[in-house]
């Protein structure tokens, strides 16, 4: 279920995943069909148990199913060699995890431009792309500062940028907001929002309800098998939120305007 015109992006076709435990197995994700559109905001919810990291695992291609078909953009995972793999995983997916993964002794600047270094892109490009990430998230004024010179959201921003430094297809978040309070909670939603008003193709998992209010489109997973999957007919959208001591004054103007 989609309102967007899109090309597929995720083609997901009787998947499963099995985990053999001693003499039990378990069905963490039991032949689930999906289909993700180009330019669509949805959150992949559920609770503990419910296959959704499974799931993000096996988009993300940092797993292979038990059975079915994925199809990443139009091209079939489970065709492609691990070197091309990890092409995708580099420059087809941007990751943003709940403890943001950065270098601490990396300046802002450094971490986005670090999966261009793995693409092999040239220092002056790098510095650039990476530049315009960081002030895409509001963090122009930050460059250079250091993971622990940062505030949760600053780090979370920067983890952002990093993710898109590569022009991806989908930007893939697993719990964004896990370690964050909600009022930065909501500012980096305000982010996702304004990115997908862009284009961008966004994945959110989450097990929380007022998060996934945020995406245009849910759908809930429970005991391996999609049990929902419908449009946000009332979207939480993010109120402006003062961001003097934490975010620069330019995306606090960007938020206020969204």
């Amino acid at each position: 279920m989609n309102e967007s015109k899109g090309n597929v992006v995720i083609h997901a076709k009787g998947l499963s995943k099995h985990y053999v435990l001693g003499a039990e197995t378990i069905r963490a994700l039991r032949n689930v069909d999906l289909e993700i559109h180009e330019g669509e905001y949805v959150a992949i919810m559920g609770p503990s148990g419910s296959g959704k990291s499974t799931f993000m695992n096996l988009i993300g291609a940092l797993d292979t199913p038990t059975s079915g078909e994925y199809w990443l953009n139009g091209q079939d995972v489970a065709k492609l060699s691990e070197s091309k793999l990890a092409r995708i995983r580099n420059r087809e997916i941007g990751f943003v995890f709940q403890t943001f993964n950065l270098l601490a002794r990396a300046s802002s600047l450094h971490n986005v431009e670090l999966p261009l270094v793995y693409a092999g892109v040239p220092s002056a490009e790098r510095k650039r792309r990476a530049r315009e990430k960081l002030e895409m998230v509001g963090l122009g004024d930050r460059m250079g500062h250091k993971p622990p010179e940062l505030s949760g959201g600053q780090r979370q921003r920067v983890a952002v940028a990093r993710a898109l430094v590569n022009n991806p297809a989908i930007l893939l978040a697993d719990e964004p907001t896990g370690n964050l309070d909600s009022k930065t909670s909501a500012e980096i939603m305000d982010v996702f929002n304004r990115l997908n008003e862009q284009g961008q193709t966004i994945v959110l998992v989450t097990h929380e309800h007022d998060i996934a209010e945020y995406a245009k489109r849910q759908v809930h997973l429970r005991d391996g098998v999609i049990e929902r999957d419908f449009l946000n007919e009332v979207r939480r959208v993010p109120g402006s939120v003062p961001t003097a001591d934490e975010d620069n004054p330019v995306a606090a103007t960007q938020t206020a305007g969204a």
